[in-house]
């Protein structure tokens, strides 16, 4: 599918060159003379160039991109040996990890098939995963400390846009999902970095709101979900832009509408159902039933993908607990949207969720600066995994629970209820 297949040409080429432009001042806050590090699909190539030119436009010193194809990474599974399940690239994700401590900025363009490897062998996919996982934990540390600034940003590509829209021919279906994901990147505004700075704004100060109330935990309750989430030690909430250590200010996610914080990894209580499907590395994960216990899953199943969540949950001792909530109101325009994404990128910032895996160290105080013990003491979780899933929806109501032990409404069938 190529862009030239659109009936509005102009209008298109507009667009994605106001999606890189946020990619790149926006998202990544790139630095006149940093090095920027992208990864992208092949599909991506159209916005990758654009991205590219805006980044040597900021000043950028060198730009170095990674492709991947998502028909070679098939071709493993059915024609690997097995010891090729084991393996992953490790000299490869060093030298990105080298490049970051170097002062590198990240960028990953996204835009999966979330049916890839889903006729594959689960056992098989797992071993990949957890290869991959482990070789990237280098690069990934510091992406997670915040080290340097990095950003996530959406290419529409053709299976991606099937997998949302089924009933469509293929060019339509292209189409529609471009118009929602320009929408949701707010690229469709007269000034789509203006519009980003007043986002960013009513993000913090709602992230800042929550970080004042100081609460012990928070309690979700709806249809299939009662579940108490102690927070960690100490915490903060966050929402919109940071600022990374290296002192450039870069919004994570590209769309964003969450605030989230971190959980304390013992003490998590209760059971939850999901709201929407998991898209988990190229399969799909749909109705997962959980029950925690002083932190850690002590039940899971899932009506589909069970065995690739039992997977996931025998990553290490860390991926049965929790590494983030996050709090997102039913009225967030990616869910007024309707559509089921099958993305977390999109379907995160649609529904309250929680993380499976690894903290993120930036959401208690001083965390970045902190050595792992400390982060421990505070109950940080660790594990080689982060995996978003969805558990709000417009039946969900979420209480803070005070220091004192009392109820205060937070959200109501998913809506804030702020004072």
């Amino acid at each position: 599918m190529q862009i030239e297949q659109f009936s509005n040409l102009a209008d298109f080429e507009t667009s994605l060159d106001r999606l890189a432009q946020v990619a790149v001042l926006t998202g990544l806050g790139l630095a006149p003379g940093q090095e920027l590090v992208i990864t992208a699909p092949l599909a991506a190539v159209p916005l990758t160039r654009r991205i590219t030119e805006h980044a040597y436009k900021a000043g950028a010193s060198l730009v170095t991109v990674l492709f991947t194809d998502e028909e070679m990474a098939k071709l493993r599974f059915r024609y690997g040996p097995d010891l090729s399940f084991d393996s992953a690239m490790g000299w490869l994700y060093e030298g990105m990890a080298q490049a970051f401590r170097g002062g590198a900025a990240r960028l990953a363009v996204v835009g999966d098939d979330p049916f890839l490897v889903a006729n594959e062998d689960p056992d098989k996919v797992a071993r990949v995963n957890r290869a991959v996982s482990k070789a990237y934990r280098p690069a990934r540390e510091l992406i997670l400390r915040h080290e340097v600034n990095w950003s996530i940003v959406p290419y529409a590509t053709p299976a991606w846009a099937r997998a949302v829209f089924p009933d469509p021919a293929q060019d339509e279906a292209l189409a529609q999902l471009w118009k929602v994901v320009f929408a949701a990147s707010r690229v469709d505004r007269p000034d789509p970095v203006a519009a980003w700075r007043e986002h960013d704004s009513a993000l913090h100060a709602r992230a800042d709101w929550l970080s004042r109330m100081r609460y012990s935990a928070l309690h979700f309750r709806g249809p299939g979900t009662d579940l108490r989430v102690g927070l960690a030690d100490d915490h903060l909430w966050l929402g919109g832009g940071t600022t990374a250590r290296n002192g450039r200010y870069c919004v994570c996610n590209v769309p964003t509408e969450e605030v989230f914080t971190m959980p304390h990894k013992d003490r998590v209580d209760g059971h939850a159902v999901s709201t929407k499907p998991l898209a988990y590395q190229g399969t799909i994960i749909e109705d997962i039933s959980v029950r925690f216990d002083a932190g850690q899953i002590v039940e899971a199943h899932a009506k589909r993908g069970d065995r690739v969540l039992q997977k996931m949950l025998e990553t290490d001792d860390g991926a049965r607990r929790l590494g983030e909530v996050s709090l997102v109101p039913h009225s967030s325009p990616i869910a007024s949207s309707g559509l089921l994404f099958m993305s977390t990128l999109f379907d995160e910032n649609a529904a309250c969720h929680i993380a499976l895996g690894h903290a993120y160290s930036a959401c208690v105080r001083d965390g970045d600066t902190l050595p792992q013990e400390q982060l421990d003491s505070r109950g940080a979780n660790t594990s080689l995994i982060h995996v978003d899933w969805m558990i709000g929806s417009n039946r969900i109501d979420v209480d803070g629970i005070t220091l004192g032990g009392d109820s205060v409404p937070v959200m109501r069938a998913g809506e804030w209820v702020l004072p």
